[in-house]
């Protein structure tokens, strides 16, 4: 994380606050088994974003540090580190693909794909696992939810995403103009 300035601890702290926002307060919540099984919201979209913008470090960290301190702000049962571990995928996986594969070219396909392998191994794949594994939640009851869910999220995702780089991407250039 080479030039981690001021600005982008600002940003990464104001996306770790909205995630916990939308992942703990504003978001649908359904219980299979006791156990909440799907999770319908947004709190995705920041920690993605973070990742996107600010690189694959940034993102995991902000998906961690969502994790965990809305954890400690908002307990949904006991604590577990595989979905910190989901989280931080979560942001990582996009950075990962859109800052080394897509050498930072922020189309609407290339964000796109980054938003879709992110959430299919980290939401498709490893939660239903996790869930299967340590609450016993077949992972065929929560699998094709899962598949549905991500299905519009990604589009979702992508689309909103794609506003606000290429809103930042403005920002940036009026900036550098005006220097």
């Amino acid at each position: 994380m080479k030039n981690f300035s001021i600005k982008k601890m600002v940003y990464s702290s104001l996306l770790i606050t909205l995630a916990i926002i939308l992942t703990r307060i504003l978001s649908l919540r359904f219980a299979i088994g006791g156990v909440e099984g799907i999770r319908i919201g947004f709190g995705s979209l920041p920690i993605i974003f973070g990742g996107i913008m600010f690189g694959p470090a940034a993102g995991g960290i902000i998906g961690a540090v969502s994790d965990i301190l809305g954890y400690f702000i908002n307990p949904l049962g006991a604590y577990m580190p595989h979905f910190t571990f989901t989280t931080f995928l979560t942001g990582f996986i996009p950075g990962v693909l859109i800052h080394y594969v897509f050498k930072k070219r922020m189309t609407y396909l290339y964000i796109f794909i980054s938003i879709a392998v992110g959430q299919i191994i980290s939401s498709v794949i490893l939660v239903p696992i996790f869930l299967d594994m340590l609450f016993g939640i077949p992972y065929k009851a929560t699998v094709i939810p899962k598949i549905l869910g991500e299905a519009v999220n990604i589009t979702l995702y992508t689309y909103f995403i794609r506003i606000l780089v290429k809103r930042e991407l403005i920002d940036l250039e009026i900036l550098k103009s005006s220097q």
